[in-house]
């Protein structure tokens, strides 16, 4: 299970900021896990003062499984902003799962979890606490799950993902549901393309109606596809506002398939909490 240091998620709002806080290490999964897990993310921070910094993500049609403190939590497809308070110095450890990879643990649609954190307890059994309390001390050195591991680094995070490995793979089902498999091709054709725009032609290529569309998304991913389309279309506007220099908002909305610039800035302001302008500090949404 390789891992890479220091890389930047998409849809992390100013990730240059973040970087001066919190570090992201991501690992790839074993290949017992590949079929249902992503990859693991290790998040380690460190805030000087009181804090809090407030870390922000437009987040992805994904569901994760979080051990930290003070207890595992389940989180699903969170369809606002994601924000964290950030306050001293802290770790986490996410398994990020596929698109539908997480429908066998749900015991219902997956749209169900969506907007929530439940305790993984109610997934995993009582024994994940134990295993929570395991991975923490590993990123620590300690032993002890303290969230001190702002300085754990890489090496850290292997030993936490093993650890939470070697949990998840005796429960994962036996084989991928074959609907997952093409939900999760569905949902990678749209966040890798964020050309395509339309609910009906995303259908039309997996050869089904828009209604089994929508229904094929709530049960497996946990949003709907036209919600799973915005969002890839907001990840590279954020992307393209976050590469520094001045953007053509015009020509972006154009790109992104917006009908105008209006209900491009409308859509960006609604998902990030400010329009383009301020979110890059020029204070134009214009040109």
């Amino acid at each position: 299970m390789g891992g890479g240091g220091g890389e930047r998620g998409r849809g992390v709002l100013h990730p240059e900021e973040q970087e001066n806080y919190a570090t992201l290490h991501r690992y790839e999964p074993g290949p017992a896990a590949a079929p249902f897990v992503e990859y693991y993310w290790h998040v380690t921070w460190q805030v000087p003062g009181t804090g809090p910094y407030e870390a922000k993500v437009l987040s992805h049609p994904n569901v994760h499984l979080v051990f930290e403190e003070p207890g595992p939590l389940v989180y699903g497809v969170d369809r606002g902003l994601f924000v964290r308070e950030l306050y001293g110095r802290g770790q986490v450890l996410g398994v990020r799962f596929r698109p539908g990879g997480f429908r066998g643990f749900a015991g219902g649609p997956v749209a169900e979890l969506a907007d929530r954190r439940v305790p993984a307890a109610e997934f995993f059994g009582p024994e994940v606490e134990d295993v929570s309390r395991a991975v923490l001390g590993a990123g620590s050195g300690t032993g002890s799950g303290a969230g001190s591991g702002a300085d754990s680094g890489a090496g850290g995070g292997a030993a936490m993902v093993a650890i939470a490995e070697e949990f998840l793979v005796p429960r994962l089902p036996d084989a991928p549901d074959p609907q997952a498999v093409r939900i999760a091709a569905a949902v990678e054709r749209v966040t890798a393309q964020p050309q395509l725009f339309r609910v009906d032609q995303l259908a039309a290529e997996f050869g089904v109606t828009v209604r089994t569309l929508q229904r094929l998304f709530a049960e497996y991913v946990g949003a709907s596809p036209k919600w799973v389309l915005r969002r890839a279309r907001l990840h590279e506007a954020a992307t393209r506002a976050d590469a520094g220099g001045t953007v053509d908002w015009a020509g972006l909305a154009a790109d992104l398939g917006y009908a105008d610039q209006a209900h491009f800035v409308r859509d960006f302001t609604g998902a990030v909490g400010a329009s383009p302008g301020r979110y890059t500090g020029t204070g134009r949404d214009t040109g």
